[in-house]
């Protein structure tokens, strides 16, 4: 079966934002005891040729989740929502400005005690760079990515759990959390599909 295409940025801009705002996203507020809360961005971007893309990092060797991959965001702020959370560490560590957001996703709660907050934003044609200190590299994924066969794959692990893996591109292979968000960005935004992932595992060194 040949993978379902996507047109430009400018006619998917309004696909995505009506799928996410027919979804009826689950939230994880208020807070229970001993959680923390984080705020994440799916930035939807224009290449030169105005085909859709986005980004994600990988940490760099300072702070928590070292070398692993990520989406831009972080920790709130005292007194700050999560809109922006996510605008600020968007810019903070991948210089993305002026964002219009689209939509918010299903809060994914983590082993390590957080609860993530993922954003769906339009960002035009910026060029992101990563900041050096939080960021040890950024990676384009062209959007037509998601809709490849093989994306989304399961691998069981030692303990005989299924462990979610989106391999993005060459040498890029996410887990959950971070992978579950996109999965669910993949089918909610850019299929229009029902999709929750609050049950799927995360693999136990993503606990760090």
């Amino acid at each position: 079966m040949a993978p379902m295409a996507l047109p430009g940025y400018d006619e998917l801009r309004p696909r995505i934002a009506a799928n996410l705002s027919a979804f009826r996203r689950r939230s994880a507020l208020p807070l229970t005891e001993g959680l923390r809360h984080a705020a994440v961005t799916v930035c939807v971007l224009q290449d030169g040729a105005g085909r859709p893309y986005t980004i994600v990092i990988r940490r760099s060797a300072h702070g928590r989740n070292a070398g692993q991959w990520a989406l831009p965001g972080g920790r709130l702020d005292d007194g700050e929502d999560a809109l922006a959370a996510a605008e600020r560490e968007l810019e903070e560590e991948v210089s993305v400005r002026g964002v219009e957001v689209a939509g918010v996703l299903d809060d994914f709660v983590t082993d390590s005690g957080f609860v993530i907050t993922p954003v769906v934003a339009f960002g035009g044609r910026q060029r992101p760079r990563g900041d050096p200190y939080e960021v040890a590299s950024v990676h384009r994924v062209p959007l037509e990515r998601f809709l490849a066969p093989g994306v989304p794959r399961w691998r069981i692990d030692e303990e005989g759990r299924s462990l979610l893996q989106m391999p993005l591109g060459p040498s890029i292979v996410i887990h959950a959390p971070t992978g579950a968000i996109l999965w669910q960005f993949a089918e909610v935004a850019l299929k229009g599909r029902d999709l929750r992932v609050a049950g799927v595992a995360q693999p136990h060194w993503t606990r760090r």
